[in-house]
């Protein structure tokens, strides 16, 4: 048995795995799909003050809380950065890092390093009336949708869970720094779809940090697959439990 600790991205809460979750339990694993500081359950936390530490501590504060290990430590889009700080300080506990359609940091980068259009995010928070909140990207026209969501109800769900992000998530440098986080056997996973103009991936290297050659899936939907294929999805992250 694996535990499976899913983490959800920018905006949205733990609510967003609703789907994959029990497909991995089914399997005989635990899974635990927690909201972050500032979303879902813990939105009354939200403030200028949170970011990127803040959710890494998060995340590496349960795991030692729960006492987990052999942790499949799995991070969506902004939870890239969230995962790779959080191993950072526990890498003993976690058998793989997978990166769900991702940004895939280095030590000391933040979110505008990983994706530079993360920079209009900032932009807007600063000169926006609260001087920190950067709102959620607005629904377009298929293929693009809600976060690559197109179905009218899905849409409609996502919506109830879509909260306000802080700044200071995009503007935190990602804690890289330990050695042992090096061995972490990685895994990207990349949704195909709909993906916005002028938002390029990093390319990934054809050799991980702990000297394997990379594993890269394809997900042939959008950016928010935990909705829109969660079989497909739960598919490819058994192979790693």
């Amino acid at each position: 048995m694996s535990t499976y600790l899913l983490v959800h991205g920018a905006w949205h809460s733990g609510e967003c795995w609703e789907r994959v979750v029990p497909l991995l339990a089914s399997a005989g694993h635990r899974v635990i799909a927690p909201s972050l500081t500032g979303f879902g359950d813990k939105a009354h936390l939200l403030g200028p003050e949170v970011g990127l530490d803040t959710h890494a501590d998060d995340i590496a504060r349960l795991i030692t809380t729960e006492d987990l290990t052999e942790v499949v430590l799995v991070g969506h889009s902004y939870a890239g950065l969230v995962i790779s700080s959080a191993a950072n300080q526990v890498p003993d506990r976690i058998a793989g890092l997978v990166y769900l359609d991702a940004m895939v940091p280095e030590d000391g980068e933040n979110a505008v390093d990983a994706l530079p259009a993360s920079q209009t995010g900032i932009d807007l928070a600063l000169k926006s009336d609260s001087g920190w909140r950067v709102p959620p990207l607005p629904e377009m026209p298929p293929p693009m949708g809600l976060f690559g969501v197109t179905d009218p109800a899905d849409v409609a769900w996502l919506r109830t869970m879509l909260s306000d992000l802080p700044v200071r998530c995009l503007q935190q440098p990602v804690r890289l720094d330990n050695p042992a986080v090096r061995t972490i056997p990685r895994t990207h996973i990349h949704c195909t779809v709909g993906q916005p103009a002028g938002i390029s991936r990093r390319p990934i290297p054809a050799i991980q940090p702990n000297g394997t050659p990379s594993q890269v899936w394809e997900l042939p939907t959008g950016h928010d697959c935990m909705v829109t294929m969660p079989f497909e999805l739960a598919e490819l992250l058994l192979r790693l439990g």
